[in-house]
């Protein structure tokens, strides 16, 4: 009895730790800032 216990605190654990890596492990600063269009309604630099 105890074995299946100990099993699923473990697979508890692990599942918690999945779910905190992948909510709080992102980059250190934030999303990235992306550069100022040339012109208005443009997508960025002109080739």
């Amino acid at each position: 009895m105890w074995v299946i216990v100990l099993e699923a605190l473990g697979a508890l654990a692990l599942l918690i730790f999945i779910v905190w890596w992948t909510m709080f492990s992102g980059r250190r600063r934030g999303e990235r800032v992306d550069p100022p269009a040339d012109e208005p309604g443009d997508g960025g630099p002109r080739p």
